[in-house]
């Protein structure tokens, strides 16, 4: 896992001999960007959506933007990466030592479900408003699923006779990315008036009894 604060390493044409610039962004523009750019993507479409925008309402100027990112695409998405990456390493730590593999399962679900109830614009910008294509195109999209704590999980379950054997690691993953997104679909479609994690109790005991043994 790469560490945080750092954007996407990107091809950059540079001069035989000539250091690579330094891309790595420091947490203080970091804090002034991500805020601007989630409210942003939140308010409108993503097309919609420029570059002088972003720096008006975060106060960072263009010339420190573009020191960064090339693109509006490389700016949300590699804001998109450490948010989502923040996910994994804190679903990470609060599973481990857990006995269960049913409730490693169901702790996995509420804290991404209550880290976008605590971060709406992160929700929004990355299940509503990214054109999917574009995400898929950037190396952060195969790097954001922490499908590494699945294949735990499931491997803990199988070996405890929680989890049936015929699953498998993409099994989980696959279940778990299904249900985030409707989960996600809807609240947004209703106006984002209840929790996401108050529907974790309605269908988690459908995902455990897809898988359990």
């Amino acid at each position: 896992m790469r560490s945080r604060g750092k954007a996407p390493a990107r091809a950059a044409a540079e001069g035989e001999g000539t250091p690579a610039p330094d891309r790595t962004l420091p947490d203080a523009i970091r804090e002034r960007l991500a805020p601007a750019v989630f409210e942003l993507f939140t308010e409108k479409d993503f097309h919609q959506v420029n570059l002088r925008e972003i720096y008006q309402r975060s106060g960072v100027s263009p010339s420190t933007i573009y020191r960064y990112f090339d693109t509006k695409e490389d700016l949300v998405f590699s804001l998109l990466d450490l948010k989502i990456r923040e996910i994994s390493e804190m679903v990470e730590a609060q599973t481990r030592g857990l006995e269960s593999a049913r409730e490693m399962l169901r702790r996995v679900f509420w804290l991404t479900l209550d880290y976008y109830d605590r971060n709406p614009g992160v929700a929004v910008t990355a299940f509503i408003t990214i054109p999917l294509r574009s995400w898929m195109r950037s190396p952060t999209y195969a790097q954001r699923d922490g499908s590494h704590i699945l294949r735990k999980i499931r491997d803990h379950g199988v070996a405890r006779g929680e989890i049936a054997p015929e699953v498998k690691a993409s099994d989980l993953a696959d279940l778990y990315f299904m249900y985030c997104y409707r989960q996600i679909h809807k609240w947004y479609f209703r106006g984002m008036r209840r929790k996401l994690v108050d529907e974790l109790d309605r269908f988690f005991p459908l995902v455990w009894k897809t898988i359990a043994k």
